[in-house]
């Protein structure tokens, strides 16, 4: 059947190896290889280049996955339509998020909903801010956590602001003051986050006209606390990160209302799948009713 061809080339495409694709669905490697010729041989096109570093697209595969997504997604939401008519509720889905959401939010989240809709699964990839968008546009993911506004046209619910702080070690000279205003940063050590996780510490300072004294470029989050807490530099992260770390490190607001907003995106909610359109409600309602970190 050829959805389950187009099953096993959007999961080679996405994990990028036809060995690992193999042991996420249970199939040996030639099973794999297999299929994708059959299906090269069925559209009479060649769709991945294999070699030694990997596979990769071909123009006509790139051309041709984004239409297999979106049959294997309508296809999921068939099923899910199927069962909710049946009174049962199902489906797998899959949802971008970032470092700070996947441990204070969705650990909590996860468990909630799966008690309340046990059979409907969530598989979580965790990005920046540009994968989880390319994510959503791609339909690699049914939604996603991102940083509003989102530079790609989406449909986008809010749900909760969360403050950018300056963080500094203990005995940081700045660390006795009630708040940093951007210009007493400038002449510091500053430890960035990279491309894809700097959105709102750049627009920070270019809104003020500064440039900041970049020494290190981390993208995770608890590499750049660590580097902080250790007298390495300055950095600022918003609040949400910092909730679980307290040894040597100061977090003081910054002179100024700065703050990135948390929301979730999809292509469409109207079109989105039923387990797909429960868990967005479930989250926007948890999110709601919580107490503000």
């Amino acid at each position: 059947m050829n959805l389950i061809k187009y099953q096993i080339f959007s999961k080679v495409v996405e994990i990028g190896s036809l060995t690992k694709a193999g042991e996420m669905l249970n199939l040996t490697q030639s099973a794999i290889s297999h299929a994708i010729s059959s299906l090269e041989l069925e559209f009479g096109l060649s769709l991945l280049i294999r070699n030694r570093s990997g596979i990769r697209l071909t123009n006509n595969g790139e051309r041709l996955i984004q239409h297999i997504r979106e049959i294997l997604q309508l296809n999921e939401k068939l099923n899910q339509e199927v069962a909710a008519i049946k009174g049962v509720e199902i489906g797998t889905v899959k949802i971008g998020t970032f470092s700070s959401v996947s441990i204070q939010w969705l650990p909590h989240i996860m468990k909630l909903f799966q008690n309340q809709f046990p059979h409907i699964e969530m598989k979580l990839l965790d990005g920046n801010y540009f994968e989880i968008e390319e994510w959503i546009a791609n339909g690699t993911a049914d939604f996603g956590f991102v940083n509003m506004p989102t530079l790609q046209a989406f449909d986008v619910v809010p749900l909760q602001k969360d403050r950018m702080v300056c963080i500094m070690c203990s005995n940081h000279p700045l660390a006795r003051q009630s708040t940093i205003r951007i210009e007493q940063m400038i002449d510091e050590p500053f430890i960035m986050p990279v491309a894809g996780c700097d959105t709102d510490v750049k627009r920070i300072f270019t809104q003020n006209k500064l440039i900041p004294k970049i020494k290190y470029e981390l993208e995770d989050d608890h590499a750049i606390i660590a580097m902080v807490q250790n007298g390495l530099g300055l950095s600022i992260l918003p609040e949400m990160i910092l909730s679980q770390h307290s040894d040597n490190i100061c977090c003081r607001p910054l002179d100024g209302e700065y703050y990135r907003s948390i929301g979730i995106a999809t292509t469409s909610f109207k079109n989105v799948s039923p387990a797909a359109k429960k868990l967005i409600e479930f989250i926007t309602r948890w999110v709601a009713n919580r107490t503000p970190f």
